[in-house]
């Protein structure tokens, strides 16, 4: 049975992006289905596939899953041999404990830095809360690095669900020009340079649909 991935628009929706580049970087067959947000029938549209009224939604045959972090482990079940996340027991248990870190966290930099895939880079100051956010990405960005990542430019060396749960903050970081540090920059543009980090900006720009109070910031 294949794989259906519903998302909401790729421009607005950091939590579809997770388990869409998950799927697309280690080449994994599926179809997608996007539901634009804030449009009359979203709210039906989206409850005729997920039980929580929320996008992303993972459809294999009759077993559905939603929330980005519980797609991408059932991924990783379905599909073992591919290293989705890290092999090696202790660099697992870290990108695990930063990839929750990330699915509960940062409430400040979520609502000060919207996420819109086709912004245009401009600068938005930061406040106190959001300046304590970032400290702590790059201090994850910089640990991980640091203990895990010699093989190669990504948090744990190769690609992995880790890099994918933080893929949305290195937008958010790269379209409203957040001051970071060289490590840091030089990892988002090793997510930036992805294939599948490109085709989805691409899916982005092409969506037709707009949201004014995210164009407007």
């Amino acid at each position: 049975m294949a794989l259906t991935l519903v998302v909401a628009n790729k421009a607005y929706s950091s939590w579809s992006l997770r388990p869409w580049i998950v799927m697309t970087h280690f080449e994994i067959r599926f179809g997608d289905i996007v539901i634009p947000l804030e449009e009359p029938d979203t709210r039906a549209a989206i409850a005729r596939h997920s039980p929580a009224g929320k996008c992303p939604v993972l459809h294999d045959g009759d077993v559905s899953v939603w929330e980005s972090l519980a797609i991408i482990d059932y991924l990783a079940e379905l599909f073992p041999d591919k290293a989705i996340w890290p092999k090696d027991k202790a660099a697992r248990a870290h990108a695990r404990s930063i990839a929750a870190e990330m699915h509960a966290g940062f409430a400040p930099l979520r609502i000060h830095y919207p996420t819109n895939f086709r912004r245009a880079v401009r600068a938005r100051a930061l406040t106190p809360e959001v300046a304590a956010d970032v400290a702590r990405i790059e201090a994850i960005w910089s640990g991980a690095r640091e203990k895990f990542g010699a093989g190669g430019p990504f948090l744990f060396g190769a690609f992995t669900a880790a890099d994918a749960m933080y893929a949305p903050v290195v937008n958010r970081f790269h379209i409203y020009d957040v001051p970071v540090k060289q490590g840091s920059r030089a990892y988002m543009d090793a997510v930036m340079a992805l294939p599948a980090w490109k085709a989805w900006i691409d899916g982005a720009t092409a969506e037709p649909w707009r949201i004014a109070r995210y164009e407007a910031i």
